[in-house]
């Protein structure tokens, strides 16, 4: 872990905008539970859609499932590579 300054732009509760030093644009800041919550909903609307969605729609959709469950993924190892617990119970 280091600290650094990062530009804060919003601090609006689950859609804070900052700025890294190392990026040129910001980015979204998405709490750990809200996180782990849209690839809850992701996944479920995965299940609902089956045999429903079209082949194009479910493929977009997994791509975009799997990218939250990447970034889910990141977060759940830099938090216990640090010895933090998780915000959520899975």
């Amino acid at each position: 872990m280091r600290i650094e300054p990062v530009e804060i732009y919003s601090d609006a509760t689950n859609q804070a905008i900052l700025r890294h030093p190392r990026r040129r644009f910001p980015g979204v800041l998405i709490q750990g539970d809200s996180l782990w919550r849209l690839h809850e909903q992701l996944s479920a609307a995965l299940k609902e859609g089956a045999g429903v969605l079209s082949e194009e729609s479910r493929l977009e959709l997994e791509d975009v499932r799997d990218f939250v469950g990447g970034c889910l993924d990141h977060y759940r190892a830099v938090l216990r590579d640090h010895g933090m617990d998780l915000p959520f119970a899975k």
